[in-house]
């Protein structure tokens, strides 16, 4: 199967101290729309990212280099990166 870009949000509630408990991804139609929904998310959550990868969804094969669309909080790798 060919590669596609994928669009995703991933949110972070509180988990036990300090950690983050990563929610549900969701998938979005287009990065627009995933960074939009990041926007909206982030005051309600504990942090929220959104980006692109490339994939092979059906091998479950994700590049390793996603493109960081939105990220608010205190975010696991690769967000944290600037």
């Amino acid at each position: 199967m060919a590669k596609e870009t994928v669009h995703i949000l991933q949110s972070y509630v509180a988990g036990r101290g300090k950690a983050l408990k990563a929610e549900q991804q969701v998938g979005c139609a287009s990065a627009e729309e995933a960074r939009r929904k990041a926007e909206r998310l982030a005051p309600l959550r504990g942090a929220v990212g959104a980006f692109s990868v490339s994939a092979d969804t059906e091998m479950g094969d994700y590049d390793e280099n996603p493109v960081i669309l939105f990220r608010s909080g205190p975010l696991p790798p690769p967000f944290d990166e600037a």
